[in-house]
């Protein structure tokens, strides 16, 4: 499928999505969230790819932000319809089965921060910068910035920045739990590669219970985040890749997974 908005390629059982409007440093239309929610649904059913990179195009931003342009003149039942699809398409994103990761280099700000927020985990380049400012535009956060900052950073921290509007520098987004690594921008790409070609070896359906098990967890309290736990720790066992994951530990070789 071709797209207009958004680059898709594979490599080595790793995806790379691409927003790819440089011009408009990669901000978010409907088009752009379309293609992107298409993106999504081509990799979930792809049994080749095993990691998901999501990146932007050029040096200045990974995203960075709401088009303005496209929403300036919405009706409010515009806006409260466009949030939904885009709150709908990170969604897809946060419970896709497949680790995903956001390689953040420049502007990550508004929609683009919100973007990242809905991967597994997040790398920035030295010249990123993070911040949700809609409140200078008069409107706060739609895409679930306002719900997933606070339970990545904390809710003092999330409260400040979205009611400041500050834009924080890629060593702050570090300190403060935002983004897990800070490396050079020449160094960005090749170093998220370097974590997805950690995972792609290990158990993949153990990785995507990981996922769910965390994720899950994560909503509720801890008695039934155990729970949940619990069951997918059971669930580990009825798989061919647990028998040959611990076969394989016992005779002191490398498994040969195959996702069964």
């Amino acid at each position: 499928m071709s797209y207009q908005n958004i680059l898709l390629s594979k490599e080595e059982g790793i995806a790379f999505i691409t927003m790819n409007r440089p011009k408009f440093l990669n901000a978010l239309d409907r088009t752009t969230v379309e293609e992107l929610s298409q993106a999504i649904g081509s990799v979930a059913i792809d049994d080749e790819v095993k990691v998901v990179i999501l990146t932007g195009a050029g040096d200045k931003a990974f995203v960075a932000g709401g088009d303005i342009g496209f929403m300036e003149n919405m009706t409010a039942l515009e806006a409260r319809e466009f949030a939904i699809f885009g709150t709908g398409v990170l969604r897809k994103i946060e419970s896709l089965p497949k680790p995903v990761i956001a390689a953040i280099n420049g502007f990550c700000l508004g929609g683009g921060c919100e973007l990242a927020m809905a991967c597994d985990f997040r790398i920035a380049s030295l010249n990123a910068k993070f911040g949700q400012p809609e409140v200078g535009l008069g409107v706060t956060a739609g895409f679930g910035g306002t719900q997933r900052l606070p339970r990545l950073i904390g809710v003092g921290m999330a409260k400040q920045l979205h009611y400041t509007g500050a834009i924080i520098d890629a060593e702050e987004a570090l300190r403060v739990g935002l983004v897990n690594a800070v490396v050079s921008a020449g160094d960005l790409i090749n170093y998220v590669k370097g974590i997805a070609r950690q995972i792609i070896p290990k158990g993949q359906l153990a990785v995507r219970f990981c996922k769910t098990a965390i994720n899950e967890g994560m909503q509720t309290d801890i008695d039934r985040a155990m729970s949940i736990e619990t069951d997918i720790f059971s669930l580990c066992f009825s798989t061919k890749d647990q028998k040959e994951g611990m076969k394989a530990f016992v005779e002191k070789r490398k498994p040969q997974f195959q996702e069964r």
